[in-house]
């Protein structure tokens, strides 16, 4: 049998909130995180809003030295990893086994600031003046070595990248890797700073963003007649997983178990979603089979629901497929109403709202759903935040590739 696996720690940077505390007051007041760009001059873009961290200062929780050899993402994912750490309070276990500590952090793009930054200089001054440490600064997978060796964790470690599912990909083999008796304990996430100019030009260019740009309040409208594109957002999301019988030993707080993980393809195209939801109706299917309950146990869903045309009309049929009649009982949000898109850190600050949510009975709403659109007629939590007696949720997470990933939480009752 398979061990239980139980969330420990949290940390979150995002739009609306520096902390979990803060990101979870800031969904239960239907907050707005999208403001004008302000790190650099959007004028010339198509999209000309995001989602900023506000009032954000490295040094609260890093210090000088390792944030200067840090692209703005790693720093975002240490920064959500000291969090999450120090909430868990593993080391305050004496007998932590720092060898069956894992870290997995993924990210979409990873470093791509430090990137834009060194080509253009690059291309003023020529080659001898690029920096010697672009490449450590860069890569995806680098996050997850600096948490590592801030802490001193020697278990596996690595990223998982498939675009916006990447950090729910993460979470969910981070289950996987504790059940296969890998590790006892995995610090996993996702984090990502793609508010730059080349990201937001790509992105601006497929006409996948937003182009709301005098009303950045109401641009993100997830499942609403009127959205015309998902808000580029940054931020992060870490959990501390670990098995139960490891948690009982240490006395740990408890926030919720991961009981259920589905991982799926579209292979239908690199950025349009299967029409029908084939891909995320399996998904959501082989996560409910792996947590061993009915479709009718969901008692809640924290939907992907980006703003954009296709995958939100996409997501509630596949939504309507798997849970029949009972789709129209189910409340569902998305916490992308308020925070835009983190693209690869999403599917964890998604999952940390999940956990919120079933540890505290509450589901936020879906901020600016105001048009219905007959295509999207399920019940959006438009009026939120409700109090809701929760068992099982489900949270959603697909990405540019056709890659699928779904997660269940639980209560945990002991």
């Amino acid at each position: 049998m398979n061990p239980r696996i139980v969330v420990t720690g949290l940390g979150a940077l995002t739009p609306i909130g520096n902390s979990v505390v803060e990101f979870w007051q800031g969904l239960l007041e239907g907050r707005n995180g999208i403001n004008r760009i302000t790190r650099f001059d959007p004028s010339e873009f198509y999209s000309q809003i995001a989602g900023e961290l506000k009032n954000f200062d490295p040094l609260d929780r890093l210090g000088r030295k390792e944030i200067k050899r840090l692209d703005r993402y790693a720093r975002y994912a240490l920064y959500a990893a000291v969090e999450a750490v120090e909430d868990s309070e593993l080391l305050n276990y004496p007998q932590l086994d720092k060898n069956r500590v894992a870290v997995l952090i993924s990210s979409g793009i990873g470093g791509i600031e430090t990137l834009e930054i060194e080509i253009k200089k690059m291309l003023a001054y020529g080659p001898n003046r690029v920096s010697p440490f672009l490449v450590p600064m860069m890569i995806p997978d680098i996050a997850a070595g600096h948490i590592a060796i801030k802490f001193g964790f020697k278990g596996p470690n690595f990223c998982i990248v498939s675009a916006c599912a990447s950090s729910a990909h993460a979470i969910g083999e981070a289950m996987k890797m504790i059940q296969r008796g890998d590790a006892d304990v995995v610090v996993v996430g996702g984090a990502e700073a793609p508010i730059t100019q080349i990201a937001v030009a790509g992105f601006s260019s497929m006409r996948a963003l937003s182009s709301r740009n005098d009303e950045p309040d109401k641009a993100s409208r997830p499942f609403d007649a009127e959205r015309d594109g998902f808000i580029i957002a940054e931020g992060a999301g870490i959990v501390v997983l670990e098995s139960l019988d490891h948690a009982i030993r240490r006395d740990a707080k408890i926030y919720a178990e991961l009981v259920g993980y589905g991982a799926t393809a579209d292979a239908y195209h690199i950025t349009a979603p299967e029409p029908n939801g084939e891909g995320a109706y399996m998904a959501m299917k082989l996560a409910i089979e792996d947590a061993g309950i009915k479709p009718e146990d969901i008692g809640y869903i924290n939907a992907h629901g980006t703003s954009t045309p296709l995958n939100d009309k996409m997501e509630t049929k596949a939504i309507k497929r798997l849970f029949g009649d009972y789709a129209y009982k189910i409340p569902i949000s998305s916490s992308k109403s308020m925070i835009g898109h983190t693209l690869g850190a999403a599917g964890a600050v998604e999952f940390i709202a999940t956990v919120m949510s079933v540890k505290e009975g509450i589901v936020h709403k879906t901020r600016n759903y105001e048009h219905p659109d007959p295509e999207c007629d399920l019940d959006y939590v438009p009026d939120g935040p409700h109090k809701v007696d929760l068992k099982y949720a489900l949270t959603n997470s697909f990405g540019f590739g056709g890659h699928n990933a779904s997660l269940i939480v639980a209560k945990y009752e002991g």
